[in-house]
């Protein structure tokens, strides 16, 4: 299943003002959350400092080049993942930047089906390669056998409650989105305006569910934002 929901960040390090707005479009009308930065050292203390699932990365920029940065990310151990874009297309050039650390290279020009494709494989290997047990308070979900416990004891949960639980795990201490939860688990062709009270419905029987096991609150609603899992000590 595609993680294209919302809570997805990324962060497009990338001079041309044109490039860097189609970029964001393409993305946008994906939804995934985008921000820019138009400079080397913004873009560097950007990727330092924030959370990002993926950071699309020019090559030739003002101030730190996009070599420099990758370099000095790897060398702060941030590990998030980066897709490098560039109109040098030697050869010399990718080794360097993979050898560096990055996940992936793009020749510019190239076709926003091979950018997102790109992207989409970089997002899906990232969460492949995490630990297959999330752990949220007394909740810890087992994303291999899709199953989830509170306090020990597992949730007698249908298909649709545990991909809602496996998503809000996912993005645990994020705001997740009605629309992000509808197109996660319902895919793009659902009439979003139909399907709110279905959603709401899900929501409070998980709710209800994690409630019964645990005596305490884990999916906190934010009106008009979405739902958000979190714990005391995890906030």
């Amino acid at each position: 299943m595609e993680y294209r929901d919302h809570s997805v960040n990324i962060l497009v390090i990338e001079d041309n003002i044109r490039i860097s707005d189609n970029i964001s479009y393409i993305l946008q009308n994906e939804h995934y959350h985008v921000e820019v930065a138009a400079h080397g050292d913004q873009g560097y203390h950007q990727a330092l400092d924030g959370e990002y699932d993926l950071i699309i990365l020019d090559l030739m920029l003002p101030g730190m080049d996009g070599f420099e940065i990758l370099e000095a990310l790897r060398a702060n151990r941030v590990n998030t993942p980066v897709l490098v874009l560039s109109a040098k297309g030697q050869v010399e050039d990718k080794v360097r930047a993979l050898n560096l650390g990055s996940d992936d290279y793009l020749t510019k020009p190239f076709a926003s089906s091979e950018l997102l494709a790109r992207i989409k494989s970089i997002i899906r290997r990232k969460h492949d390669l995490a630990s297959n047990r999330i752990v949220v308070g007394s909740l810890r979900i087992d994303t291999d056998k899709k199953e989830a416990y509170a306090d020990g004891e597992k949730l007698e949960l249908t298909q649709k409650e545990y991909e809602l639980l496996e998503l809000l795990a996912y993005n645990k201490n994020k705001v997740v989105s009605k629309v992000a939860i509808a197109q996660y688990i319902w895919g793009e062709t659902l009439d979003l305006f139909t399907m709110s009270n279905f959603i709401e419905v899900h929501i409070s029987n998980l709710r209800k569910k994690i409630e019964d096991k645990c005596k305490k609150q884990y999916i906190i609603t934010k009106r008009g934002l979405g739902f958000i899992l979190t714990a005391e000590e995890d906030s």
